[in-house]
């Protein structure tokens, strides 16, 4: 913990780099991924404070949109879309996910209700090819596009994908090469950025 907090400390002697975040922010993505340490959006992407809007869940899970019970993540996805107006909104599993290799292998997860309760809303529960593989490559890769089709539910985001002033992108993040790749519609699979 103390090299984070020598960091802290050192974070704000530098003023004049942040003033201008006092202004407001205007971001041109949301980027929806898993809590999972190893997954650092600002880190993959390059980006700096103010362009990323992020939305971090265990197992990047979009919950089902309901309007008499709104949720935090949808909140989150409203707020960037209507209020920020972000211009794509990506959905980045990763490779090793816990999240993921539970619903694969079908853990029994009582011990962590609120973990068990919380994967219930992956949508279909994903299947592996290899399920002994610990990358679980293929099922994040079909979770990502389950989430991105749950996304199309929310009506914020159909109205916006309607009008052309919204993309949804499907990424795949390997945290063991650091390798990205983007789901191709025209040939359906993930392919290197």
């Amino acid at each position: 913990m103390q090299p984070l907090i020598d960091n802290a400390r050192m974070f704000g002697q530098r003023p004049e780099e942040f003033a201008q975040l006092a202004q407001g922010q205007s971001p041109e993505v949301l980027f929806i991924t898993c809590s999972d340490s190893r997954v650092v959006p600002a880190l993959i992407t390059g980006a700096r404070p103010g362009q990323l809007f992020e939305l971090r869940t265990a197992g990047n899970i979009v919950p089902p949109y309901t309007s008499d019970r709104p949720t935090g993540e949808a909140a989150t996805i409203e707020y960037a879309v209507e209020v920020l107006g972000v211009q794509d909104v990506v959905v980045c599993g990763h490779s090793h996910c816990g999240a993921v290799g539970a619903l694969v292998r079908g853990d029994d997860l009582d011990a962590v209700p609120a973990v068990r309760d919380w994967l219930a809303h992956a949508a279909d529960r994903p299947r592996a090819v290899e399920p002994a593989d610990p990358t679980v490559a293929e099922a994040v890769q079909t979770h990502v596009l389950a989430q991105l089709l749950r996304l199309r539910s929310y009506p914020c985001v159909e109205r916006r994908l309607a009008d052309g002033r919204l993309r949804l992108r499907g990424w795949y993040y390997e945290v063991h090469t650091g390798a990205v790749r983007e789901h191709r519609t025209g040939t359906g699979v993930f392919e290197a950025l």
